[in-house]
């Protein structure tokens, strides 16, 4: 792999609110013109899971949740509202690990992480004030179609990066993860490959995808800075392209579960 510097990262201010069915391709174009800035051949638009979950409406109105005993019992342990425990469940292969106010839980897409990605951060609760958000279906696929329209409209071949801030064991505080992945080699293999001093590597493999996504949510922030997507430039690789789906470590492979 080889790496072209500088690589440069660029915020898309001004976008607004995401609404369900609102057309991110047309929205982020709009935002690319606003900030003077054009897509081009190797660029990669790393976006935040919670613009691309608003625009496929995978909002859960708590209201709507009939919590099962299960989730009565796991909500008093963990202090958490039995309704969003119950989405958590629904959303969940495994649970993993708990403890106050939050269940680690194997998501069904297979990533393992806090509350199984349901968030109530950054989003607007309506006047019931109660509901949740879930991760994308599909977020490789979400990755795919915004990636597709894109390269459609500007004439050029891009990478899209769908990014969510995750959590990690024997580490404080959280970093950006490749959820979903199009048009960039997510995950790279370096075995077989030496070092400087021509040790030939066993085990190596570099997380490309998530790289991107953390240094990206340095320009994103976690709280109220309204920057849901950043525009890399610079970065390349002759790495084949791969789907963010190759991070996940198979369960037979977690020495830690």
């Amino acid at each position: 792999m080889q790496l072209v510097s500088p690589v440069s990262f660029y915020a898309l201010s001004g976008l607004p609110l995401i609404e369900p069915g609102d057309d991110l391709a047309a929205l982020i174009s709009h935002s690319l013109r606003d900030n003077e800035l054009e897509l081009a051949d190797g660029d990669v638009l790393v976006l935040a899971q919670k613009i691309v979950s608003k625009a496929e409406g995978r909002y859960v109105n708590l209201d709507d949740v009939n919590p099962s005993e299960q989730a009565h019992a796991l909500g008093a342990k963990v202090r958490k509202d039995p309704r969003h425990v119950e989405v958590v469940l629904s959303e969940s292969d495994e649970i993993v690990k708990v403890g106050p106010n939050v269940i680690v839980a194997a998501h069904r897409l297979g990533f393992v992480m806090a509350n199984a990605g349901i968030d109530e951060s950054n989003i607007s609760h309506g006047d019931g004030g109660g509901r949740v958000l879930l991760l994308p279906l599909d977020p490789d696929g979400s990755a795919a179609e915004l990636k597709g329209r894109l390269e459609a409209k500007f004439g050029v071949s891009i990478g899209v990066i769908i990014n969510d801030s995750f959590g990690r064991p024997w580490r404080n505080g959280v970093v950006g993860v490749a959820l979903g992945a199009a048009g960039v080699p997510a995950i790279v293999d370096r075995v077989g490959a030496s070092d400087l001093f021509g040790r030939t590597l066993k085990v190596t493999e570099i997380a490309v995808a998530d790289e991107l996504a953390a240094a990206a949510s340095l320009i994103m922030g976690q709280a109220a800075e309204g920057v849901p997507a950043v525009l890399v430039r610079g970065f390349r690789s002759c790495a084949p392209d791969r789907p963010a789906a190759a991070l996940i470590r198979d369960r037979e492979r977690d020495m830690f579960r």
